[in-house]
């Protein structure tokens, strides 16, 4: 591995712990303004100094994020459907290699959609972008979606997704916790970060998910609803930081979280 690749995974997994939390702010590229990122800047500029990446598209990252951050930014550059389309797999490469590299992203990333009638297209997307990804010395990070159909994260699938991905070439492998996420990661041979997915009930549920994805092998996670969507987001995520990065317990990052929202 080439220093520019080792240097920009070191940017977005921590040396020191071996960990990350990722804030994805991306949900826009099919989810339109999504409640609480109405207004990305809005949203971002409290939270981004607690993040160790950000991950949004281009267009929020040229007009919502100041450009004098020092956090790193990966970049989501597949896309090209919406939530109201016939399907959310039929995803395409929507930003090329060299805009990555113009806009000084520390790493890209990608959808696949393994099962479904798209999944040839997007695991040769993949393919493509891990091969300009080591021309260009940029890590990629694939997500193995499932668009409407959540039903489908359970460990037997998971597993097989994280694999291709890994097989393919993928740096970093984005996913889901389900039970059993232990066989997930064993079977992965790349770092595995777990998405939040969808707004929790409660606080101590994305704790509780956070911690049994950083016990079962995941080295962080790339959260945004969870974060975002929270009445208290800059508490949220220094709760989530305090589980991925000092092995706090959910009931130790349940007592920070109440101390920073009661401040």
């Amino acid at each position: 591995m080439d220093w520019g690749m080792k240097n920009r995974l070191a940017r977005i997994i921590r040396p020191e712990t071996g960990r990350t939390v990722m804030l994805a702010v991306d949900h826009g590229y099919f989810l339109g303004p999504t409640s609480r990122l109405e207004e990305p800047r809005k949203t971002i500029e409290p939270l981004i100094s607690y993040a160790d990446a950000l991950m949004p598209t281009r267009g929020v990252l040229r007009t919502s994020v100041d450009p004098n951050t020092s956090t790193p930014i990966v970049l989501r550059v597949s896309g090209g459907t919406s939530v109201i389309g016939p399907s959310l797999a039929d995803e395409g490469i929507t930003t090329p290699m060299e805009e990555a590299v113009r806009l000084n992203v520390v790493g890209v990333a990608l959808s696949i959609f393994v099962g479904t009638e798209h999944e040839h297209q997007t695991l040769l997307s993949l393919s493509q972008l891990v091969t300009e990804g080591q021309k260009y010395g940029m890590p990629v990070l694939a997500v193995t979606a499932v668009g409407k159909e959540l039903e489908k994260r359970d460990a037997r699938y998971l597993s097989l997704c994280c694999r291709i991905a890994a097989e393919l070439g993928a740096n970093v492998v984005k996913t889901y916790y389900c039970d059993g996420f232990e066989t997930v990661t064993k079977g992965c041979p790349v770092p595995c970060v777990v998405a939040g997915g969808p707004k929790l009930n409660t606080e101590m549920d994305a704790f509780e998910l956070t911690y049994g994805a950083i016990q079962n092998g995941a080295v962080g996670v790339d959260m945004g609803r969870n974060i975002w969507q929270s009445p208290h987001p800059v508490a949220m995520i220094r709760a989530i930081r305090h589980i991925v990065h000092e092995n706090a317990t959910p009931k130790q990052a349940l007592e920070l979280f109440e101390s920073i929202k009661n401040g």
